[in-house]
């Protein structure tokens, strides 16, 4: 069938197999193409990813599959393909890294479950204790406007909205690319908590807890859960908000886990009294086009912003750099930031006060005229397209494909990925 691009309010409800494998191939062939000391380094060999679909989490199991020939096991939860519809675009994703990771006989496997249920942390470990017997790295990468909590039969919908006073501010409207106003309603504190249920730390505790308690992560097993701060303009909808009273329980969350996994290595019979190590991370990453940010009021229109100022001082980084730089300098290296509560930050380039001046002044000045001008909504509507497979120039989308993206001749990448007989990491000692 031939798929063109659905878009309903901040989502495109639709993907394109071979844009999506296009999307995959551009992250591997950066990782690929660093230098030995520039990859994101075999500090884990076997990981499970929390959340793969896409953005932060896709590009994580991306940077250590084909950067560090790491082992992983990915969770995600997306629609499958029928044969009058289109997968959504995690399906596709995973599925192509799992063949091109095959090709490379590197174990990679996937679960199509919903994270924040207890079957499928059961099934996590099942697959873990059947495959490749513990991990040494957990990745939360959890990213859903509500969960459902099954011992409560209840569901829990997050609001992103601001505490304590509403919020009036500029926006985007993304279809039109027309400047908007919102208006947001303080919330409720039924709101603030629901939020904090959903996109708060209590689901990565029991994700920890549960792989703790069933034997299956090695005794250097470390984790993290990756969030954004933001500055000036984003605190609004993002500290002094919903969202902000998530993330602060998200650090407590690391704390708790620290003390989970410390009292584990003290009650083992080859504990000795050392200080309290670090086990649990949060990673603070740079503003970025993702399917959550597309969905959060002002981030639109700030990311237009920010991306044209980034790329004027060539300080721009997409996910995947993103995440090798937090792989390499913070979580597997000693050269990252490090902010007063212990939380890695690579973030810096986006927080410069040079950048966000600037930032700040266009924000002040833009309209509908020199929207263009002042910004890379271009940038900023390619990135979101290309989230589901679609805008890429060397793909026809006028030509009809296999929506389950099978039955499609093996890309140049993919012969390339079958040639390689050589892997620059293998050997190095860890």
């Amino acid at each position: 069938m031939i798929i063109k691009p659905k878009v309903k309010g901040f989502i495109c409800v639709n993907a394109h197999p071979l844009g999506c494998q296009k999307s995959v191939e551009n992250q591997i062939d950066y990782v690929r193409s660093l230098p030995a000391n520039e990859k994101p380094l075999a500090g884990s060999k076997k990981a499970l990813i929390i959340g793969c679909s896409s953005g932060y989490g896709l590009a994580s199991r991306v940077a250590l599959s084909f950067g560090s020939n790491t082992q992983t096991i990915g969770v995600y939860f997306d629609r499958e393909p029928t044969e009058r519809k289109s997968a959504s675009a995690g399906w596709y994703n995973n599925q192509h890294i799992e063949n091109l990771a095959k090709d490379k006989s590197l174990f990679c496997q996937s679960l199509n479950m919903d994270a924040f249920q207890p079957e499928t942390k059961l099934a996590a470990i099942e697959l873990i204790k059947a495959s490749i017997k513990e991990v040494d790295l957990v990745i939360y990468s959890v990213a859903a406007p509500r969960r459902y909590i099954s011992s409560e039969d209840k569901w829990y919908n997050s609001a992103l909205k601001p505490v304590g006073e509403s919020l009036q501010s500029k926006s985007i409207n993304t279809d039109k690319g027309l400047i908007s106003t919102v208006d947001l309603e303080a919330a409720t504190q039924d709101e603030i908590d629901a939020t904090v249920k959903v996109m708060g730390g209590d689901d990565w505790y029991q994700w920890m807890d549960a792989l703790n308690s069933a034997g299956v992560l090695s005794d250097s097993c470390k984790t993290i859960a990756y969030t954004y701060i933001g500055e000036q303009i984003t605190q609004p909808i993002y500290g002094e908000a919903t969202i902000g009273y998530a993330k602060k329980d998200l650090d407590n969350t690391a704390v708790k886990i620290d003390n989970l996994l410390n009292v584990r290595q003290r009650t083992s019979d080859k504990y000795q009294a050392v200080e309290d190590k670090k086990y649990a991370y949060i990673g603070v990453l740079k503003a970025l086009v993702t399917q959550s940010s597309s969905a959060i009021p002002v981030m639109p229109l700030y990311i237009s912003l920010l991306y044209k100022v980034m790329k004027e001082n060539k300080v721009h980084e997409g996910c995947i750099e993103q995440i090798v730089r937090m792989l390499r300098t913070g979580l597997y290296g000693d050269t990252c930031q490090i902010d007063s509560v212990g939380r890695l930050r690579v973030d810096e380039y986006e927080l410069d006060t040079t950048i966000q001046e600037e930032v700040m002044r266009r924000w002040h000045e833009i309209n509908d005229k020199n929207l263009r001008q002042l910004s890379d909504f271009a940038g900023y509507k390619r990135d979101f397209f290309h989230l589901f497979g679609f805008g890429y120039e060397s793909i026809n989308y006028d030509q009809s494909v296999d929506t389950f993206g099978q039955e499609i001749e093996a890309s140049m990448f993919e012969k390339n990925i079958n040639e390689e007989t050589e892997n620059p990491i293998e050997g190095m000692s860890l």
